[in-house]
């Protein structure tokens, strides 16, 4: 396949709820600044570089785009530049966002929303956007209490008409079941990646089976996180089968990530808009299964 031809579609797609969605898509959070994301004092993004880089995956048929309120940083909105850039939007582009955390304006993280505030959050996103409804929420938790009540507020929003459909990350398992005695999950969003632990492979499995999506991040970054993938992150293993297939390193744990299931999606995210390329290609990669085996021996990386 030529970088003419890719496509975010080689890499198939998935229904959440009733929206279609190509399995490669993009994740926002690194458009508005230049370096590790949420660092102080990092500069501000070139603001044509990232519309472009947005109008730009859409070209290459991505449909599915990761943000939230709080990807901000001095003079840069993650939510506003995809307003900018794609509206008025496609009508096959799912916009997925995030609730729970909050940042004021100087960019200091507050406490997580109590199920009253949240209605504000989604608000929020609902004006930087602007949409009169919200295709994909979120409620991002810390920690393994009870989600109840905020989880009740947020489905009491989907019965409003706000939100379309309602999905959860960094959770546990129980925090899943918690859920969906309340209200449809149509997806999770966990860290994930190469060295992934048992738990957390029993997990993806079990979203699978209950046709839930399951959606990494830092699949690429690993233990770098928002600052990006160390110089350590790879290992002799992708190295050696990254060169076998003439690819990046980064290419191969995103192709490793979509070959754990077909209900897995890939939201890697980039303000270079040769890194987006190379992340959609990765969609189209077959690897092997004695390289599946080679990377899926791999000890898990220090969280």
């Amino acid at each position: 396949m030529t970088a003419e031809t890719i496509t975010a579609a080689a890499a198939g797609s998935w229904t959440l709820g009733d929206l279609v969605v190509n399995r490669i898509g993009f994740g926002a959070m690194r458009l508005t600044q230049n370096g590790a994301a949420f660092a102080a004092g990092a500069s501000p993004s070139d603001r044509g570089r990232a519309i472009s880089v947005l109008r730009r995956a859409v070209e290459l048929g991505v449909n599915h785009i990761d943000t939230a309120a709080f990807y901000f940083s001095p003079l840069r909105s993650a939510n506003e530049l995809i307003n900018q850039a794609l509206a008025p939007y496609p009508d096959d582009l799912v916009i997925a966002t995030k609730v729970g955390p909050g940042r004021d304006p100087s960019g200091k993280w507050l406490p997580h929303a109590t199920p009253e505030q949240l209605r504000g959050q989604v608000e929020e996103n609902l004006r930087q956007l602007g949409r009169d409804h919200l295709d994909v929420v979120n409620l991002r938790i810390v920690g393994t209490d009870s989600i109840a009540e905020r989880f009740g507020a947020l489905a009491e929003l989907r019965e409003a008409g706000l939100i379309r459909h309602l999905g959860l990350s960094n959770i546990r398992p129980h925090h899943l079941a918690e859920a969906q005695a309340i209200a449809p999950v149509v997806c999770v969003q966990n860290m994930y990646g190469l060295g992934a632990s048992p738990e957390q492979e029993a997990f993806l499995r079990a979203c699978g089976e209950q046709g839930v999506a399951f959606v990494p991040f830092y699949s690429i970054a690993g233990t770098g996180r928002e600052a990006g993938a160390t110089a350590t992150t790879d290992t002799s293993q992708v190295q050696a089968i990254a060169r076998a297939h003439g690819v990046s390193a980064a290419q191969i744990r995103l192709a490793w990530t979509l070959h754990r299931g077909p209900h897995v999606l890939a939201i890697p995210g980039t303000g270079n808009p040769d890194h987006l390329t190379q992340n959609v290609a990765a969609g189209t990669l077959r690897l092997s299964e004695a390289e599946l085996t080679a990377l899926g021996g791999l000890q898990r990386e220090t969280a």
